[in-house]
């Protein structure tokens, strides 16, 4: 089993950063990659970001390229996920989520343990 705890949501204005971290826990077997995902009301989950453990290789959504960094931490078991120049439209409940299989990095299915999330919210 795996467990993981996001933190670092907030409201800031357009422009500013965040920092979201993600503390996972449990078997490290089960994770071989992490992703990041956000959904805001009415809209699908979608991914924002992803890290494979492996090779550290990690992945963006083209509307985050060069403004989001995915990296980890292996030592306190954590993956962050820096945010610059925040947009209104970043706007989201921002989770974290892990899996051990083969799949698209930002297929939201294919991970099987999630976080409860962190509100990110972004005024203009």
């Amino acid at each position: 089993q795996v467990q993981m705890v996001e933190s670092g949501g907030d409201s800031v204005q357009a422009g500013g950063s965040l920092r979201l971290s993600c503390e996972h826990s449990g078997d490290p077997y089960f994770i071989s990659t992490v992703g990041w995902f956000r959904q805001s009301p009415g809209k699908e989950r979608e991914g924002v970001a992803g890290i494979f453990f492996g090779n550290g290789m990690t992945y963006y959504a083209d509307s985050v390229k060069g403004r989001f960094t995915v990296s980890r931490d292996n030592a306190k078991a954590t993956v962050y996920l820096q945010m610059n120049n925040l947009k209104a439209e970043d706007t989201a409940m921002y989770y974290c989520a892990a899996r051990n299989s083969i799949a698209l990095w930002s297929f939201a299915p294919s991970y099987k343990y999630w976080g409860q999330g962190t509100q990110v919210t972004v005024s203009s």
